[in-house]
């Protein structure tokens, strides 16, 4: 079963920068878009970034001018790269892909934006 494995994340001060990564344990077909969600604590899920399969991009307003998603298919990995973040970031972050028939999930990493 195709699996998603997120590393990267952790605890980063407020205005530094990290980097999240997203591998599938095989290569995915008929991909539709590729996502990062956040959850952070009493609130629900958010989509914070897309790439489609045609390579256009979506953000979250919050996040616009500080996140880039971007995806290497020979790798089979999709990335998330945070700049000045913010204690408003503080979550857990999901990978997610969606193809024609089924949807992936991440099993989630925890970035914390703390002084």
């Amino acid at each position: 079963q195709e699996q998603l494995v997120e590393s990267g994340g952790g605890l980063v001060q407020p205005g530094g920068s990290l980097r999240l990564s997203c591998a599938a344990s095989e290569t995915i077909s008929n991909i539709y878009t590729m996502n990062w969600y956040r959850q952070a604590p009493g609130k629900q899920r958010e989509l914070v970034a897309q790439i489609t399969s045609h390579g256009s991009t979506y953000y979250t307003n919050s996040v616009k001018g500080r996140f880039t998603i971007s995806a290497d298919n020979a790798k089979n990995t999709m990335y998330l790269q945070m700049n000045n973040l913010k204690p408003d970031d503080t979550a857990v972050y999901y990978c997610n892909v969606g193809t024609t028939l089924n949807t992936y999930w991440g099993q989630g990493t925890q970035v914390t934006v703390s002084s």
